[in-house]
């Protein structure tokens, strides 16, 4: 099982998203601080402002959600998946690009984080 931490705004809003948008399920919650998600062989921990992993570097630096790394999310029907999160108001990088292995997209989380949709060549 790969575990994944993703920095958050908010770590309420970002179970609704991953829960109701990507079909995570909530295994544990720390309050507002933490929560832990999982899909499949992804655990997903949440960092909300007050977890410890937000807390600034020696330097100063402020740990902050977003930016260009992301994890891999397999779905069976790319387009239908799309069109469903659309439709939900859930915010896309771009559009499906295809390459040789399948197809892909990029979705934010409702803190800018960034998810890869993918459909693989073979499905």
């Amino acid at each position: 099982m790969a575990q994944i931490r993703y920095l958050v705004n908010d770590v309420a809003l970002s179970i609704a998203f991953y829960t109701q948008q990507l079909g995570f399920e909530l295994k544990q919650q720390f309050g507002p601080a933490m929560a832990i998600l999982e899909s499949g062989d992804i655990q997903l921990w949440l960092a909300g402002p007050a977890a410890s992993a937000s807390k600034p570097m020696p330097d100063g630096t402020q740990p902050i959600p977003g930016g260009w790394s992301r994890f891999v999310l397999p779905v069976e029907s790319l387009e239908q998946t799309v069109d469903t999160l659309r439709a939900n108001g859930v915010q896309f990088r771009n559009d499906i690009v295809s390459g040789p292995g399948g197809q892909q997209i990029l979705c934010l989380d409702p803190s800018g984080n960034v998810i890869e949709l993918f459909q693989s060549a073979g499905e």
